[in-house]
């Protein structure tokens, strides 16, 4: 049979090695036997507008909104506004992120590679079919499972199946789940599981899929509105009671009314459509700076990063190597020259190359010579071998790793030289020969080094500024590569990373303690490190996670994918192994690590202002709670109506608190969201209630005559002051703009309590200089004991 794969390496298939023809494709595709799956992005229109409207308060709110109706009293019922603008903008902004996230999904879809009519083409994962022949190189995660046709020197890493990190030689006969890695070699295989009998496919489509998944802020706010819907359920029968059985409940509109306006206090309307909307807008955010947030819930995570790991190649310098130069021997002579360059040819177009053989074959890639043997890059080796015949066997690796103890001088001279090289930055490859065959994944004995090949890279010009920012935001940083640890520490000093004043400096990994605790110091103190192996990238990850730290791993190749997926945050290089794209929550879609201080700051951003918002929503539940419990307790009216209620909720709570949800915010979040949010809330909650209440019995005792109507006036005015000082409170640091947003808040209060249409009419006040007097009044003062609140509350975070 013809040779497809590379030199001797032949298909063993039933149907040859030309694939499906084109009608056997139809006819399977007709049966619905495709890699296709039941799975989207993101949710549907028709799910997304369900889940807006269809929500627990939504239903609480029409309800009150009806019964308000009912009472003929429409001011009152304005609240109900709210329903509309919660569904309306929800489900708006997540239809748009929606459409963002579901084009860039598409864009970063996996492909296969499948053979049909004797081409080799290049198709979606969901459109490969049932006994589809379909070829494997190094980085590609197998799309379905099957039987191994043809193999040259074909290894799979299963450890996303099985937890076994050891890559599994494969040859034809073999069998391949889908999931699993390509690590070495070249292959194809038929497959006999497609669709939603295949796991890759699942795997896939669960990395790309809009989530919601369980997150510290989620969690926290969901246990806030359970305890606020149980606070409810007790709370509402004991309202009605006691507002039927109030003295200024001249009707029962009125205390319909009262009812009505100490439940929607309670209902913490926009807190959940904040904290998602949050989420999308990052999302969105971070897709026009290209990157694909797989995971929404990764944005969370992004907050809390304070160490960064990543590799060299293609985040502090540009992947694409080039070949710089040969180093020879010095007594080498033309015909020793001539052989070098045979073996590089040979070696560099062998199937399973990597980027060190593409970037050999530009300049190698002519030989006489003909392979009798192949043995494919390993990360783990750090070398590939090929067997020439009576030419012996030519190794081609790191120095370090093919010759750990040369035994001639000539050899020792040449490493002794690639080290020198290599102090300067540049990548250093030994080619070694041994008259020997290469018999598997061994190093045959007596190898002696022929020549040096010297690769350059190219240093990023953005490298120096985005480790620079790093610094600035207290993320440390820990470069972990394959790589030669002088070349990689050269790199680093040259960039500027904090903890490396010379390539000596950085750490050989090889010398690393296997025990997880001794890793963890070692890590501690050193920022770089070379020659590190998967198995040793997910250690480092583990020891730094065992530490307390929050981890973002970066990555590109195949042997960065389990690092990965166990790491806090995995990145990866839109221009990288396919497998890594797969497990990574964010994606850098055109590969460049200067993005990643933009994703940190997003996720920083969103967190330190989701809590903001957060305070604010939970001080009006708080307040609203213990007017309600105090008003059970005297029988009172309760001193605010739904339309008063409406008032302050928009000035003081929404309209800022989307306004700051969106404003920069760089703060590092730290776990224990929901505990600052009570420490914070509860107490200041509890003085504007407090508050408000004392001004209405205060008005009443000054006006014996004012009735309801005067303690509403106060209580509105005082909650309205003290709310905003809470406002000032939560808004800090102040800016300008944050001034400005404030003092317009400020204004439109002055404008509605000054303008007796609005005042009078819309929200039902009765404004006099006494009832404002004493508003104002009792606002500062509850302002100033929030003021001292917010300051113990400040000196604890600090302490802790």
């Amino acid at each position: 049979m013809e040779d497809v794969l590379g030199r001797g390496t032949v298909m063993e298939s039933p149907r040859g090695d030309r694939g499906l023809t084109a009608a056997e494709v139809a006819e399977r595709v007709a049966a619905g036997r495709t890699n296709a799956v039941d799975a989207q992005t993101s949710r549907s229109v028709g799910q997304i507008v369900r889940a807006n409207v269809v929500t627990p308060f939504n239903g609480l709110l029409f309800a009150l909104f009806l019964v308000i109706a009912a009472t003929g009293r429409w001011q009152n019922g304005l609240f109900g506004l709210v329903i509309v603008a919660n569904t309306a903008i929800g489900v708006i902004q997540e239809v748009r992120a929606k459409r963002t996230l579901d084009r860039l999904a598409v864009l970063n879809a996996p492909h296969a590679r499948v053979v049909r009519d004797g081409e080799v083409a290049e198709i979606e994962v969901a459109d490969v079919v049932a006994d589809e022949l379909v070829e494997l190189r190094s980085g590609d995660q197998v799309t379905a499972d099957g039987t191994v046709t043809a193999s040259a020197g074909l290894e799979v890493d299963e450890s996303l199946l099985t937890g076994e990190s050891d890559p599994i030689a494969k040859v034809p006969g073999d069998q391949v789940r889908s999931g699993s890695i390509v690590v070495a070699g070249q292959g194809r295989f038929r497959a006999t599981a497609v669709g939603a009998d295949a796991y890759a496919t699942r795997l896939t489509a669960e990395a790309k899929k809009f989530t919601r998944t369980p997150s510290e802020l989620i969690s926290g706010t969901n246990t806030i509105l359970r305890w606020i819907s149980v606070m409810m359920l007790v709370v509402a029968p004991l309202l009605v009671w006691s507002q039927f059985r109030t003295s200024d409940a001249d009707s029962w509109q009125d205390a319909v009314t009262g009812t009505v306006a100490a439940l929607v206090g309670m209902v913490p309307e926009g807190l959940v459509l904040l904290t998602s909307l949050a989420f999308m807008l990052g999302a969105v955010t971070l897709a026009r700076k290209r990157t694909l947030v797989q995971e929404l819930p990764a944005v969370e995570v992004l907050a809390r990063v304070d160490v960064v790991c990543l590799d060299k190649t293609g985040t502090l310098t540009h992947g694409d190597i080039v070949f710089d130069r040969l180093v020879l021997p010095r007594d080498a002579d033309p015909l020793a020259e001539a052989e070098v360059r045979e073996a590089l040819a040979l070696s560099c177009t062998e199937p399973g190359g990597n980027a060190t053989a593409a970037a050999l074959a530009t300049v190698f890639s002519h030989t006489s010579w003909t392979a009798t043997a192949n043995v494919p890059f390993s990360s783990d080796r750090k070398w590939s071998a090929v067997g020439a015949g009576e030419h012996g066997t030519w190794v081609l690796g790191a120095p370090e790793m093919v010759l750990p103890e040369p035994a001639d001088p000539g050899s020792a001279d040449l490493l002794e030289t690639a080290g020198k090289i290599a102090e300067d930055g540049r990548r250093v490859l030994v080619l070694a020969h041994a008259d020997d065959m290469v018999d598997g994944p061994v190093l045959p004995p007596l190898l002696e080094a022929r020549a040096l090949v010297v690769l350059a890279e190219r240093i990023r010009d953005d490298a120096a500024d985005t480790l620079r920012y790093f610094a600035e935001q207290g993320v440390s940083l820990r470069v972990i590569s394959g790589d030669n640890p002088r070349t990689v520490g050269a790199v680093a000093t040259a960039v500027g990373l904090p903890g490396i004043t010379a390539a000596a400096d950085a750490v050989d990994a090889r010398t690393l303690p296997e025990d997880p605790d001794a890793l963890a110091d070692v890590l501690e103190a050193n920022p770089v490190y070379g020659r590190v192996t998967p198995q040793q990238k997910r250690a480092i990850v583990g020891a730094l996670q065992r530490r307390g730290h929050v981890v973002a791993m970066t990555g590109d190749g195949v042997n960065d994918a389990m690092a990965l997926k166990d790491a806090d945050i995995g990145v990866a290089m839109g221009n990288g192994a396919a497998a890594t794209r797969a497990v990574a929550q964010l994606v850098l879609l055109d590969g460049r690590f200067a993005h990643l201080p933009d994703v940190v700051a997003e996720g920083r951003r969103v967190m330190a202002n989701i809590e903001r918002a957060a305070n604010l929503f939970l001080v009006k539940n708080v307040y609203s709670l213990l007017m309600a419990l105090v008003v059970i307790a005297t029988a009172a009216a309760y001193p605010l109506a739904p339309i008063q209620l409406t008032l302050i909720s928009a000035v003081t709570i929404g309209i800022p608190g989307f306004v700051l949800a969106l404003a920069p915010n760089r703060r590092r979040y730290v776990p224990g969201f929901l505990p600052r949010v009570l420490w914070s809330a509860v107490p200041i909650g509890v003085v504007i209630g407090t508050a408000a209440y004392s001004g209405d019995r205060t008005i009443r005792w000054l006006e014996p005559t004012g009735g309801l109507v005067a303690g509403q006036t106060v209580a509105t005015v005082t909650v309205l002051v003290a709310s905003l000082w809470a406002l000032t409170l939560f808004a800090r640091p102040f800016t300008r703009w944050k001034v400005l947003l404030v003092g317009g808040l400020a204004l439109a209060v002055v404008v509605i309590l000054a303008v007796p249409f609005l005042s009078a009419t819309v929200f039902l006040l009765d404004v006099t200089w006494l009832r404002v007097g004493v508003g104002v009044g009792l606002g500062a003062v509850a302002g100033v004991v929030i003021e001292v609140i917010g300051r113990v509350v400040r000196s604890r975070s600090a302490a802790a």
